[in-house]
């Protein structure tokens, strides 16, 4: 029997008669642990980007070092002798016209390549998406099997149909190329992510008098806005680091900045002194790009993993 308002105990519980309370040099011991295997992978990261980051700290470093410095050892003497870093590589670049003009062609490609793509895409992943059609099905599964074509399949075929329409060796041929082959991934990504978009949400809209255009411009974009900051990125970071493409269809009197520095090589050889800035120079606007949409890119991505 209990006395009345008694609160009964389970036997082996807490406060409990005969109940073993947990070991603090145990749970120490496991914190300690856990705590120990955290700081171990973080020091791993952090040696993994370090040694990834290497090859692009020894181009910038040699980007500053003279051509005599730079043949007597590596890029690692200024560790030891700093006052050897000069400016000179970059101001003999800045001089250097055929560089400075292949920047501003590979600004004038990557551009319109990028917004041609994504504003095509966008309009495109919609239709697909929402919009019902003959053949609608059927169409996107084209788009789907052209992402699997090669570049190098169509550089003959579309190299003689330019040169019949006047766009071989033009900018305008450049951007067009890239355009189209950019448009089944763009269409791809841009129609599964606006797929996601719950259909009430449209129909609601719909129900307050937006038509399709306005529907696309005031409820789909702004969703969209983290996957089509993801596919800007990657279509300009593919159009400006392209080099075959530009070999083959940019005017070679003013070609974009990979073809300027490749015949750098060929004319000159061994010129560090041109080849370190520039390049440094060719992936700083990539980084750049990349840094500035980096909540978009990585929402987008988040966005796609969950869906």
């Amino acid at each position: 029997m209990t006395r009345t308002g008694a609160t009964a105990v389970a036997p082996g519980a807490p406060g409990a008669p005969g109940a073993v309370k947990p070991s603090r040099a145990g749970l120490g011991a496991g914190g300690l642990a856990a705590r120990a295997a955290r700081g171990a992978v973080r020091v791993f990261l952090v040696l993994a980007a370090l040694f990834w980051l290497l090859p692009t700290l020894g181009l910038l470093v040699s980007s500053f070092l003279s051509p005599t410095d730079l043949n007597r050892g590596g890029w690692w003497q200024v560790l030891t002798a700093p006052a050897r870093l000069t400016t000179g590589n970059y101001e003999r670049l800045l001089a250097n016209e055929t560089i400075t003009h292949s920047l501003l062609s590979t600004f004038a490609i990557a551009v319109p390549a990028t917004l041609l793509v994504v504003t095509l895409g966008a309009f495109a992943g919609y239709a697909f998406a929402w919009l019902e059609f003959p053949g609608r099905d059927w169409l996107f599964l084209v788009v789907v099997g052209l992402l699997v074509v090669p570049v190098q399949v169509a550089l003959i075929p579309v190299s003689e149909l330019f040169g019949s329409i006047g766009l071989f060796e033009t900018t305008a041929g450049v951007v067009l190329f890239h355009t189209a082959f950019g448009l089944p991934f763009a269409i791809f990504l841009l129609r599964n992510f606006f797929a996601e978009i719950p259909r009430e949400l449209l129909e609601a809209a719909r129900l307050d008098g937006a038509g399709e255009l306005r529907l696309f411009a005031r409820v789909v974009l702004p969703l969209g806005g983290p996957a089509i900051a993801s596919l800007g990125i990657f279509q300009f970071l593919w159009v400006w680091n392209d080099m075959l493409v530009a070999l083959v269809f940019a005017d070679s009197a003013n070609p974009p900045v990979t073809v300027a520095l490749q015949q750098q090589v060929r004319q000159f050889g061994n010129n560090i002194d041109v080849l370190a800035p520039g390049a440094f120079l060719s992936m700083v606007v990539p980084l750049l790009v990349f840094f500035a949409f980096q909540r978009q890119f990585v929402s987008g991505v988040m966005a796609g993993a969950i869906k």
